[in-house]
């Protein structure tokens, strides 16, 4: 691997280089040199939170970035970067002094930069003070929001290779002045940086970066594979390089112009093979590995058939990377073939733009302006736009591995913004401090009544935008403003924001019509003289799961009173012998002038039963009581045989009067219905009656189970006329059975 020049102990780059870059500029633009000559003074001091001197910090970066092909401008920023946090206003100042573009590129770089310190800074001060740290500070959880903002800054790819370009200088500088590497920082490299490098096809940083991370993560790990790899150091690298000669020459001999090379040797990738395949050492078949570079793609076939007629081929490990890409754009033959001894060889074959591609990546692809129509690195584009379309393909293809792994895009529509803690806040796009605050937790979203972004105060509907830190201030009571879900004046964006002021706004109707209902409760239960009544068991005996769902249906008038005066009030109980008048049985019939007729007895009071509701033409008995005059029942009714089993003799004929005599009364009569209970069901019933014209005057229903049980008390001339009313009762959707009680 090829490391930069560097100081020793140092970690900066030689002046060399830098006076190289400054002669290799042209004379009418030498932005990067004016660059470090503006951010110098600002910063050739200071120290960032890792310890590096901060100038010696940029200019490493720059050299890291020039390798891989960037821009003047990227290199240039890498010192503006760290000017910004001595700039009033860095956006005005370095656009005056360098232009819009890098003053944009310089300034939200800055931004990705705090974002990493400020959440480095919260972890470790909740592991000094030995205090839970809430779930978005996790160091998983942080980690993953780390690769979300990269993402969402990545819109520009500068931004992003520029943040991995600090992070390779920031893990070369703790290797170099042996001091201890925060965890969190060396794991966000592993598990964030590398992946991302990876991703873009950057080769060169993502190798180092992993070896770099873990040495740090596992060092007893990584010093015995070193120390493995260092053993037969001497023996293999004699044998490799005998093994390339001797392919470069009888290559050429072939008619095949290539260029053989031994590929580097990176302790993570073996690591990794070794417990991804459960391999020993010597099983790892890269530790012996060459790399041949040909012009043409039809050479690389050629080369690949030569190599498998002078070796044993692995059939299983052959890998056409030219024929099928890697999704970052990866383009290689890979084959591992054996030497007489048996022993593996892994032999990578590509052309040379290949192996541009390979080592820099989508770097490699990304134009600018300054750039004119050659480009970077050799690779021209025929636009800026064709340019970021190559680039923002590979984005688009790491962020939907992402969104298989979490179930959902993070690069689309998002942005991300932080609380004044560090946390990072996923976002749509357009969303407001309100999202945010509902985001963040739904009472600080009711609550909420004014924001800062940034540090300045803004009205709540306005639009967030990528990398701002946002705060809320609220209030100690209170709820939403109906406002807020007018789309008109854009104070939610956010699906799951609207729906939790929904709900607010819901569960206080809800409270409203519970307490309007348990009103008009109460009050019935004090004119009843029932205000011991418990209310959760009278919803109960009304088939209600709580006295709140009895007064929810009671407030919105769909269930009456008076089921609870017909709960509340008893059955008529039966005569007992001192209620009866003792008078013999008459022997014949008299006809009097009211509806019923008492057999012998002219001009006596009588009532109808309320035990069974008699009504013509019923078969009907009397049994006389005591003050009451005579109770007439139904034939059939349980009461009435009851009460001639214990005092036959007190039982008077009875029977109804004229046609005539009784024209135009009417008799209360109970029904019983069974049915399924479903939405509209009392509605329907009720419904039936009125087309009757059957008057309703009390009705009591019960639910059990999905099964409804109902009472309806109706008035008829004629209860031969109810069988036929009830027949079509029986017909409706779900009634199982109805029957006059």
């Amino acid at each position: 691997m090829k490391s930069l020049p560097h100081e020793p102990g140092t970690g900066a780059p030689r002046p060399q280089l830098i006076a190289a870059t400054e002669h290799s500029l042209p004379e009418q633009d030498q932005a990067l040199v004016r660059a470090r000559s503006f951010a110098e003074p600002l910063i050739s001091s200071e120290v960032l939170d890792t310890g590096e001197n901060t100038l010696a910090h940029a200019d490493a970066v720059a050299a890291i970035l020039k390798t891989i092909g960037g821009s003047e401008a990227m290199q240039a920023v890498a010192y503006l970067v760290y000017a910004c946090d001595h700039l009033t206003k860095p956006q005005e100042v370095i656009a005056k002094a360098f232009g819009e573009q890098f003053a944009g590129l310089a300034v939200e770089t800055t931004k990705l930069v705090r974002v990493q310190r400020q959440a480095r800074q919260t972890q470790l001060a909740a592991a000094q003070a030995q205090v839970a740290i809430p779930m978005a500070q996790t160091a998983a959880a942080q980690t993953e929001n780390v690769r979300k903002m990269l993402l969402a800054f990545s819109r520009d790819l500068r931004v992003v290779l520029l943040r991995l370009a600090s992070r390779l200088q920031t893990l070369r500088h703790f290797a170099s002045s042996k001091l201890a590497v925060p965890p969190a920082l060396a794991r966000e490299s592993l598990q964030v940086f590398a992946p991302l490098a990876n991703r873009l096809g950057i080769w060169e940083l993502k190798w180092e970066m992993e070896d770099l991370a873990f040495r740090f993560l596992e060092p007893d790990t990584y010093r015995e594979v070193a120390r493995l790899l260092d053993e037969k150091r001497v023996e293999r690298e004699t044998y490799v390089e005998h093994l390339r000669e001797r392919l470069q020459d009888e290559l050429s001999s072939q008619g095949i112009n290539a260029t053989v090379q031994g590929r580097p040797k990176h302790i993570y990738s073996i690591v990794k093979k070794m417990r991804g395949k459960s391999l020993g050492f010597d099983q790892v078949y890269d530790i012996r590995a060459l790399r041949i570079v040909v012009a043409t793609v039809p050479e690389c076939y050629a080369a690949l058939s030569w190599v498998h007629s002078q070796f044993s081929p692995i059939t299983d490990e052959f890998d056409d990377y030219i024929a099928r890409p890697k999704p970052n754009g990866y383009q290689s033959l890979h084959t591992i073939v054996r030497d007489t001894l048996g022993r593996p060889i892994e032999i990578q074959v590509r052309t040379q733009a290949m192996h541009d591609h390979a080592e820099h990546g989508v770097a490699a692809h990304w134009a600018y302006k300054e750039a004119g129509a050659k480009g970077y690195a050799g690779v021209s584009a025929s636009s800026d736009y064709d340019a970021k379309i190559a680039v923002l393909r590979q984005l688009l293809a790491w962020e939907r591995d992402l969104s298989s792994e979490q179930g959902q895009g993070v690069f689309e529509d998002r942005i991300y913004v932080l609380t004044p803690d560090a946390a990072i806040v996923e976002l749509p796009q357009g969303a407001t401090a309100v999202d945010f605050a509902y985001s963040v937790h739904t009472n600080l979203g009711h609550r909420c009544r004014g924001a800062r972004v940034d540090g300045h105060l803004v009205p709540l509907n306005t639009p967030l935008r990528n990398g701002q830190t946002v705060e809320v201030t609220v209030v100690k009571e209170g709820g939403p403003s109906r406002d807020w879900l007018n789309p008109e004046l854009g104070f939610l964006v956010s699906h799951r924001a609207r729906a939790k002021v929904r709900a607010w706004f819901n569960a206080l109707a809800v409270g409203e019509t519970v307490a309007r209902g348990r009103e008009a409760v109460e009050k019935l239960l004090q004119r009843e003289g029932k205000t011991a009544v418990k209310l959760e068991d009278l919803a109960s005996q009304l088939g209600f799961n709580s006295a709140d769902d009895l007064f929810a249906v009671i407030g919105k008038d769909e269930f009456s009173l008076r089921n609870i005066e017909i709960l509340l009030r008893p059955p008529e109980p039966l005569p007992s012998d001192d209620d009866v008048v003792h008078l013999k049985k008459p022997r014949g019939h008299d006809s009097g002038k009211g509806g019923v007729l008492v057999v012998g007895v002219d001009s006596l009071l009588t009532q109808l039963a309320k035990c069974c509701k008699p009504a013509p033409p019923d078969a009907i008995s009397g049994f006389v009581t005591r003050g009451k005059g005579v109770s007439v029942h139904r034939c059939d009714c349980p009461n009435l045989r009851e009460m001639v089993a214990r005092n036959g003799d007190r039982v008077i004929d009875v029977q109804w009067g004229a046609p005539k005599s009784t024209l135009g009364a009417v008799y209360p009569v109970d029904v019983a219905i069974q049915a399924q209970d479903r939405q509209g069901l009392l509605r329907d019933i009720s419904e039936v009656f009125a087309k009757e014209k059957m008057n309703v005057i009390g009705v009591q229903t019960q639910s059990i189970k999905g099964i409804a049980w109902m009472t309806f008390t109706v008035e008829v001339s004629d209860s031969g006329r109810l069988t036929k009313v009830l027949a079509t009762v029986a017909e409706l959707n779900g009634v199982q059975s109805a029957r006059r009680r």
